[in-house]
């Protein structure tokens, strides 16, 4: 019997998606239910790993700026 886990299954679910419906999937993902956070997480780590080291800077800055701006109101999670 073959298995996969669950980044094969994920990358094989959305491999042959176009542009567009790779977008929608992560925005309809984006403050969704939690079943959809693996689902994003190898989707990002995916992106990590094919970013260069001053993408992966900005992804970070971005992060770190979100959850200080966070701190004065709320997770900011779910919110557009």
């Amino acid at each position: 019997m073959n298995t996969i886990d669950l980044r094969q299954a994920i990358v094989m679910r959305v491999k042959d998606k176009s542009n567009e419906e790779l977008s929608d999937i992560i925005q309809d993902s984006i403050g969704s239910d939690e079943r959809a956070l693996p689902g994003l997480g190898v989707l990002f780590e995916m992106i990590w790993q094919d970013s260069s080291a001053t993408e992966q800077s900005s992804m970070v800055d971005n992060l770190h700026r979100h959850l200080h701006a966070s701190d004065s109101t709320d997770s900011g999670l779910g919110h557009s």
